[in-house]
């Protein structure tokens, strides 16, 4: 740390991203991203649009709101795109919070929450979770402030369903609800289709997982247009140019092939599942995921233990240092032979141990 450095920010503890091998010796089942690339239609847009890089983007995403106006049945006055989702979280918690209106999201839950509460200065509250990791949405804690809902939730994967969310916001009616959406493709319905009913909804989605653009950095947020105006006011005032041309290009490209977004979806939902009935057979204890990953234990082996191994054999999935789930590891779901892999070396830990004792 300089000496330069302003003393608002010296106590900040920043958001530690998984790891990122610069050597492709490892497999990666760390970081949530999609172990299928973009289809060629996404690749060859975003060539084309790098032909234009010596011009600015549009700053308003004119085309992009467009398509996904037409995807989600939207008005592309509800919507708002960003570098990434993370940055649009940003702007909720810079728009949205305050000194007398807190943010308030569960203990265990995505890590960006609180070094966007701290680092905006906004006193922020967390709701523990139940016993089962699933949110207590009648804690009385939700009864005030901008409420920051990841849903599915990291690294648990659980998800809220439609009928519990809409009865929250109903509940709610004064208090904006945050939905952050990074995983909800491998879920199910979305909160976006709550909008017509619910000013005080606020969705997020990612680019990221589903859609396979983890390093075009693309988000999307819908509301009401006031809300999206709010947020597009900061925008103006820190980056307007904040997508580029070629992840642009290649997020509308995305948006038309609906086919192949849907088979990719399906293929990681169907991998998810088959892993998660394997790791039971191991003897892991398993959340009942909604996401493109697992979070599982074991009995025998610590969290920590669990990630040293897989890492020496060149596996890299996530750990978490909360005590409460210590004892977990994170799977990000890849392809059948990444699972099985990931299933041989797990089985090969386990046996070690036993013989061992």
């Amino acid at each position: 740390m300089s000496r330069f450095f302003t003393s608002r920010y010296r106590h900040l503890t920043p958001y530690q991203p998984g790891e990122q091998p610069c050597f492709n010796s490892f497999l990666k089942l760390n970081t949530n991203e999609s172990p299928f690339p973009p289809t060629p239609q996404v690749q060859e847009a975003a060539r084309e649009a790098a032909g234009k890089l010596h011009l600015y983007s549009d700053p308003e995403c004119t085309a992009l709101r467009q398509a996904l106006a037409t995807t989600y049945r939207l008005s592309p006055r509800q919507l708002l795109c960003g570098n990434g989702s993370d940055e649009l979280l940003y702007l909720a918690f810079l728009a949205f919070c305050g000194e007398t209106c807190p943010a308030v999201f569960p203990d265990i839950t995505y890590g960006f929450y609180s070094v966007f509460a701290e680092m905006t200065r906004v006193p922020f509250r967390t709701v523990p979770l139940l016993p089962d990791f699933s949110v207590d949405l009648f804690h009385e804690d939700l009864d005030q402030g901008t409420i920051f809902l990841a849903n599915p939730n990291a690294p648990t994967g659980l998800w809220i369903p439609p009928e519990q969310l809409r009865a929250f916001l109903e509940r709610h009616s004064r208090q904006l609800v945050v939905v952050d959406e990074a995983y909800i493709d491998f879920a199910g319905e979305s909160a976006l289709g709550l909008l017509e009913q619910h000013a005080n909804l606020l969705v997020i989605q990612t680019f990221s997982k589903s859609r396979s653009l983890a390093g075009g950095r693309l988000g999307f947020c819908a509301a009401h247009p006031d809300i999206i105006a709010d947020l597009n006011t900061l925008r103006n005032s820190l980056n307007p140019y904040n997508v580029n041309r070629m992840t642009m290009a290649a997020g509308i490209a995305s948006l038309s092939d609906p086919v192949s977004f849907s088979r990719n979806c399906q293929r990681i939902c169907q991998i998810r599942e088959a892993c998660r009935h394997a790791l039971e057979k191991l003897g892991f204890t398993v959340t009942a995921s909604k996401a493109n990953f697992l979070f599982a234990s074991h009995p025998a082996v610590s969290g920590k233990k669990l990630y040293q191994q897989l890492k020496a054999q060149g596996i890299l999935v996530r750990h978490f240092d909360q005590p409460r789930i210590s004892s977990y590891i994170r799977i990000t779901i890849g392809t059948q032979p990444q699972m099985d892999r990931l299933l041989d070396a797990l089985e090969t830990i386990l046996l070690t141990r036993k013989e061992s004792l």
